[in-house]
């Protein structure tokens, strides 16, 4: 038996991979145990767009997560992802460009007619897609139930795969936290079907399209391990960025808020560690709903291997 710790992408896409290849599998997730980050994110598949920032590693890896979800939940939108840049910060939109591939220069107003005449240019990652993390999450977790997979609180009983995030910094002493901020709005009459991504200076965001007139807006990068409530000021600088790309969002109604606590390594790079017979997966940064699936692989193989020279 192997007791995976924790319920949110990391600990679901790690269960799924682990059950799928014959594994017997429960997944350890207390009620009372704090929602995790995952729900919080924007659940972009974006491999290109993060290699603005993002090590090489996570590009190459981050390629097979779209095909990997929607083999698993129908929700995938695959619609790419376009990046703008308001007139005065066309020199960003430049540096983006060098800084990634797997783009192509377009006009904006083409790819979503809400937006024609308000940028001259955009830059659109064809490949790249989104889904509802909440929706996707959900359909991995009724997928396992169906599979017989228990889910329960109380002590593991089986070997620990511990994809607790933060929630295992005591094992894990160079986790640190990273605190996002997002915020969800309904615009009924805005239509918006790929995710944006307005570049600043100071405060960069996106834009992602839920079902039903939604969109959530994200998200904040601060390198501070305190919890709570959205800031003020995050809400206003992702509503003035909201606002940017198009004037609807001053209309928008506010329909939640959140933050929480990202966990990450020195490098950012999210990976598998060793303590003593227990495995974690952390680290996942920014990088969740992109990395869970290849490092879930990692994971499997990892313990097929052990699996095979027990015997």
């Amino acid at each position: 038996m192997i007791s995976v710790l924790g319920q949110g992408v990391a600990g679901l896409c790690a269960a799924t991979t682990l059950a799928e290849r014959g594994f017997a599998v429960e997944v350890i997730a207390p009620a009372s145990a704090p929602a995790a980050a995952s729900d919080l994110a924007g659940g972009m598949l974006a491999p290109f767009c993060e290699g603005e920032s993002a090590p090489p590693v996570i590009v190459a890896r981050g390629h097979g997560a779209a095909d990997w979800w929607a083999a698993r939940f129908a929700g995938v939108v695959r619609r790419g992802t376009l990046v703008l840049a308001a007139p005065r910060d066309q020199a960003e939109l430049d540096r983006f460009a060098r800084a990634t591939a797997g783009h192509v220069t377009t006009d904006p107003g083409v790819l979503e007619p809400e937006l024609a005449g308000r940028f001259a240019r955009g830059l659109h990652f064809p490949t790249e897609a989104h889904m509802d993390p909440r929706a996707a999450l959900g359909a991995l977790r009724g997928a396992l139930i169906a599979r017989a997979v228990p889910f329960r609180g109380g002590p593991p009983r089986g070997r620990i795969v511990d994809c607790r995030g933060m929630g295992t910094a005591a094992h894990l002493p160079d986790l640190r936290a990273v605190r996002g901020e997002m915020i969800e709005v309904s615009v009924p009459d805005l239509r918006l079907t790929r995710t944006i991504r307005l570049l600043h200076p100071r405060f960069p965001c996106y834009i992602v399209p839920r079902e039903g007139g939604r969109y959530m807006i994200g998200a904040t990068m601060v390198e501070s391990a305190r919890t709570g409530g959205v800031t003020a000021r995050a809400v206003m600088e992702l509503l003035s960025a909201a606002y940017t790309v198009h004037p609807g969002f001053a209309e928008a109604e506010v329909i939640a808020t959140g933050a929480g606590l990202r966990p990450a390594f020195a490098d950012n790079i999210p990976a598998i560690r060793r303590d003593g017979a227990r495995l974690h997966l952390n680290g996942l940064y920014r990088h969740g709903f992109l990395m869970a699936p290849a490092l879930a692989a990692d994971l499997a193989d990892i313990l097929t291997d052990e699996f095979a020279h027990a015997d």
